[in-house]
């Protein structure tokens, strides 16, 4: 149960049930950086090339470990990168691995995303026995069709293609990851005790007003994309309400600076450094710190059918500055998410 007072916020350690970590070199940055906090993570399969299968994601996972800090309890979370290729023995065979999820990514929506999913109906044998198998299937959902606005990609997605899925697959754990809109609150809300969101801090921080205006701000790029101050608010509404069918998830997702800052910027906001107190400060300015433990601790592992974590953190009131960027191991700079901006909730050792 968590402990809270004006000065000091205590609760059981928080997961984070989105996350890329990269791999080879930049885990030695990622890695430490998540697990100053949080216990486990769901990592992202969007490699280059993509862990399609469970040798794949064993690999993976026997990379990130060795990356861990002497001394951590963290523990990476594997999952699969769903393609028009993926078999059900594909999917017996990862879940046989400990591999809990797999990732659905339509071809072309994001970031290492071109060997993703072209046809979803096709994919319904797959979902069946994603289901007949206990797996979580994680979604990033948006359209990719050239015609359809970029700012209604994931409402389109929900009409055209989850609806049917969640219909059709009621035993079926569904994610819909990185939620950015008040239709995708109101779904995952209305829907089934079988499905449920993340939500990341820039989508409950920030709105397309962040990204645009005054210059464009390359750093606070994601996608799905920022939206209308009114996704925004509906985003806060949500998680202050304490419903245990929204969650953390970071999506902290790291480019080096020069790859954000150019002609055709990668998407993707790195939060991993300041993940837990972001999402604290937004708890406090809503006057929802009660709820807090719950989103950040509670709400993932029940959901995943994992047992909840046994350790605490601590967070006190104290104002510190978020590094205007951060040296990865190869020597390139990242500019982490908020940069050079002040925060109100620090991390304790």
């Amino acid at each position: 149960m968590a402990t809270i007072t004006d000065q000091e916020i205590t609760i059981i350690q928080p997961d984070d049930w989105h996350l890329h970590l990269r791999d080879n070199d930049m885990l030695a940055e990622t890695v430490p950086a998540t697990a100053r906090c949080f216990s486990r993570a769901i990592v992202m399969p969007n490699l280059v090339p993509p862990v399609t299968n469970a040798a794949l994601a064993l690999e993976y996972q026997e990379r990130i470990e060795k990356a861990i800090p002497a001394g951590s309890n963290f523990s990476p979370l594997m999952t699969l990168y769903l393609t028009n290729d993926t078999t059900e023995e594909d999917i017996k065979a990862a879940k046989a691995a400990g591999v809990l999820a797999s990732k659905l990514y339509p071809a072309g929506a994001t970031t290492n995303s071109a060997s993703g999913v072209s046809s979803l109906t096709a994919m319904y044998p797959v979902f069946q026995a994603m289901s007949d198998h206990g797996m979580l299937l994680l979604i990033h959902g948006e359209v990719t069709e050239n015609h359809v606005d970029i700012f209604d990609r994931e409402k389109e997605f929900i009409e055209q293609h989850l609806k049917g899925i969640v219909e059709n697959f009621p035993k079926l754990k569904v994610v819909l990851e990185h939620i950015t809109t008040k239709d995708a609150a109101e779904f995952v809300s209305a829907a089934s005790a079988n499905v449920a969101a993340t939500i990341t801090p820039q989508h409950l921080l920030l709105n397309r007003n962040d990204l645009l205006v005054g210059g464009i701000k390359p750093h606070n790029y994601c996608l799905p994309v920022l939206k209308r101050n009114i996704h925004q608010q509906a985003l806060r509404e949500t998680v202050a309400t304490g419903s245990n069918k929204f969650f953390l998830g970071t999506d902290s997702a790291p480019h080096e600076q020069s790859k954000k800052e150019n002609a055709c910027g990668c998407a993707g906001c790195y939060s991993a450094w300041s993940a837990i107190e972001l999402y604290a400060q937004v708890f406090d300015e809503l006057d929802a710190l009660d709820k807090f433990e719950g989103f950040a601790s509670l709400h993932g592992a029940d959901f995943y059918g994992v047992p909840r974590n046994t350790n605490t953190i601590t967070l006190r009131r104290e104002s510190w500055d978020i590094p205007q960027a951060i040296d990865l191991p190869n020597g390139n700079p990242i500019v982490p998410f908020f940069a050079g901006q002040t925060l109100s909730w620090k991390l304790q050792d």
